[in-house]
């Protein structure tokens, strides 16, 4: 069975910042990584002690896992990503 996937709000806007042939491989990457394949990411530590990255060139997806499947909480560049006061 397939693992849901669930998108905070704010991850449109983070999408709509981002070129879109950029934010489609993103989701495509999303879409297969954690839907078909199953895989969860690096953990995190620290503040995101609990969440999940997953990297897409030099974009970062900070994800939590949810009993059905997954969580996704920011998506962003690389540099920005871990800025204080988000996800």
């Amino acid at each position: 069975m397939a693992a849901r996937i669930e998108y905070k709000a704010s991850v449109a806007a983070d999408l709509a910042e981002i070129e879109p042939s950029t934010a489609r491989r993103i989701l495509t990457t999303i879409e297969k990584a954690l839907r078909t394949e199953g895989m969860s990411g690096k953990p995190l530590s620290g503040e995101f002690a609990g969440l999940y990255r997953l990297s897409v060139k030099d974009y970062r997806l900070i994800h939590a896992r949810t009993t059905e499947g997954y969580l996704v909480l920011r998506i962003g560049h690389r540099q920005d990503i871990y800025d204080r006061g988000r996800p």
